[in-house]
C-alpha cells in the first residue's frame, strides 16, 4: 500500500478547513501535517483536528518555503490576492499544489503560477470544482459521445442567490474589487472555465461583455434606515436584513454558511454573532458599504468553427449556485436544471434524462459545492499518490487558458468593446 499523501494546509478558513477534512475519512490516503494561517483561532482549531505538532504550525506561510521541504503537497486556500507568492514559491520548493481559485487576479501572476509549476515538475490543480461535479461532469462526457452531433451555442447561466451576493459581494470578502478582485473573476471563472471545458479544442476567437453594480449603492438606502441592521427601524422590511441572514438563522441552530464565517475568533452562538454584527463588516446596512463588483453581467463567445456561446451571472435570484444550463448540437439538446440532464434526440423525437451518483462520505456534500469538493480532493490525492497529472480535471495550461478568457471577458465589458483573442485568449482588441 502507498504511504499517505502529507499536505500543509495554508489559509484554514472554510475551504482549508472542507479540503482537509478528507484526513479524517480517509487517514490512510492523506495527512495534515502543516498548517499556517495568522489567525489564531482558525489555525488552532484546525491543529486540534488534525493533531499538528506545535513546531509544524505557523502565523505565516513564509516559515514554510524557509524550512526543508516537510510534506508531498500544500493546499493553498489563502483569500484571492494572496495566491501567488505561496504558490510560487511552495512549488519551487518541489511540493505538489491544489490551489483555491481563482488562480490570482491578474493575468501576469497566473502565467507565472503555470509556468513556475510546470518547470519544478510539480502538479498543479486549481479549484474549479463544478468540474468535479458528478452531473456536471455528465455533461462533458455526454458532448465528448456526440449524442447531440456538433455543438453549436452553449447558453449557462448563474443565479448568484439573492443573500449569498449581500453576504459575499457586497458585505464580505469579494465585495471590493481593490481588496479581492472583479466579481466575473472571483465568483464566475468557474463558469467561463466549464464553457471552454465544454468547447473542447475549439479556441475562444471573440468576447464580449456587459454589465455593472445594480441595486447596492446609497442612492437605494431608504428613508430612515440606520447604518447597522440591529440598529435599523426598517430592518423588518429589508430583505438584505443582517439580522435575518444571520442572527435569525442562529436562532434557530442553523450555525453553517453563511453564518459560519462571520466570527473569526469564535464558534458561532447569539452573543458571537451579535457581536460580530455589532461591529463588524457584516452588520453594514447593504446601502452603505464600499462594495464596486458588479451584481450582473452577461458574457458572449464565439469559438473556432462557429460555435457560439453567453453566459450570464445575476445577483437577484431565490436560487443560490443551481447552474442551469442548454446545450444545443446538431443531432440535440441537452438541458441541465441544476439536478439533472435531459438529452432530446432530433432522429427519435425522445428525451433521455441523466444523472450521476452524488453520495460521499463524511460531512462533504453538506456545502454549497455538493460533492464536488469531495471529488476534487480525491482527484488531488489520488493524482500525487500515483504520480498520474491524468487524474486532474483542471490541470495547469487549460486552466490558464479559461482564466485569460475571464480576463479579456471583463476588458471587453470595461472598454466597451469586442476582444479579439489569441491563442489563447490573450486580450488583443481590435
Amino acid at each position: 500500500m502507498p504511504l499517505p499523501v502529507d499536505v500543509i494546509v495554508v489559509g484554514a478558513g472554510n475551504r482549508g478547513e472542507n479540503y482537509s477534512d478528507y484526513a479524517v475519512i480517509y487517514p490512510d490516503r492523506m495527512r495534515v501535517v502543516g498548517i499556517a494561517d495568522p489567525r489564531d483561532f482558525a489555525r488552532k482549531k484546525l491543529q486540534a483536528r488534525h493533531k499538528v505538532p506545535d513546531q509544524n504550525t505557523f502565523n505565516d506561510w513564509h516559515c514554510i518555503a524557509e524550512r526543508e521541504k516537510f510534506a508531498d503537497a500544500v493546499l493553498i486556500c489563502t483569500p484571492d490576492r494572496l495566491h501567488k507568492d505561496p504558490a510560487v514559491a511552495l512549488a519551487k520548493k518541489g511540493y505538489h499544489v491544489l490551489l483555491e481559485k481563482p488562480m490570482a487576479v491578474t493575468e501576469e501572476d497566473c502565467t507565472e503560477i503555470v509556468e513556475t509549476c510546470i518547470q519544478s515538475g510539480v502538479m498543479l490543480t486549481v479549484c474549479h470544482v463544478l468540474r468535479y461535479d458528478p452531473v456536471i461532469h455528465k455533461i462533458k462526457v455526454l458532448i465528448d459521445s456526440r449524442v447531440i452531433g456538433d455543438v453549436i451555442h452553449i447558453q449557462h447561466f448563474e443565479p448568484v442567490g439573492f443573500y449569498h451576493f449581500a453576504h459575499s459581494f457586497v458585505r464580505g470578502n469579494w465585495r471590493n474589487e481593490a481588496e479581492s478582485s472583479f466579481a466575473l473573476l472571483a465568483k464566475s471563472c468557474h463558469d467561463l472555465d466549464l464553457i471552454h471545458h465544454w468547447a473542447g479544442e475549439r479556441r475562444c476567437v471573440k468576447v464580449s461583455s456587459f454589465g455593472s453594480l445594480s441595486h447596492f449603492i446609497k442612492e437605494n438606502k431608504p428613508a430612515n434606515a440606520a447604518n447597522r441592521c440591529l440598529d435599523c427601524p426598517v430592518e423588518g422590511d429589508c430583505a438584505y436584513s443582517a439580522k435575518k441572514i444571520y442572527l435569525d438563522r442562529v436562532k434557530r441552530g442553523e450555525v453553517g454558511w453563511p453564518v459560519s464565517v462571520i466570527c473569526k475568533n469564535s464558534v458561532p452562538d447569539i452573543e458571537s454573532v451579535t457581536e460580530a454584527l455589532t461591529t463588524g463588516p457584516y452588520g453594514r446596512c447593504v446601502y452603505e458599504c464600499d462594495n464596486d463588483v458588479c451584481s450582473n453581467q452577461v458574457v458572449t463567445m464565439e469559438f473556432e468553427g462557429g460555435l457560439t456561446a453567453a453566459f450570464t451571472m445575476v445577483a437577484f435570484t431565490e436560487e443560490i449556485c443551481k447552474r442551469r444550463t442548454s446545450i444545443y448540437g446538431s443531432k440535440g439538446e441537452l438541458s441541465y436544471d441544476g439536478h439533472e440532464i435531459k438529452v432530446f434526440d432530433f432522429l427519435t423525437n425522445r428525451t433521455t434524462k441523466h444523472t450521476a451518483d452524488m453520495r460521499v462520505p463524511g460531512n462533504f456534500g453538506k456545502g454549497g459545492h455538493g460533492s464536488a469538493d469531495y471529488h476534487l480532493i480525491d482527484s488531488f490525492i489520488a493524482a500525487v499518490m500515483n504520480k498520474d497529472p491524468t487524474l486532474i480535471r483542471s490541470g495547469p495550461k487549460e486552466t490558464l487558458a479559461s482564466h485569460k478568457l475571464v480576463f479579456a471577458a471583463e476588458r471587453a465589458r470595461l472598454e466597451n468593446r469586442v476582444m479579439f483573442c489569441g491563442n489563447p485568449c490573450d486580450g488583443e482588441s481590435r
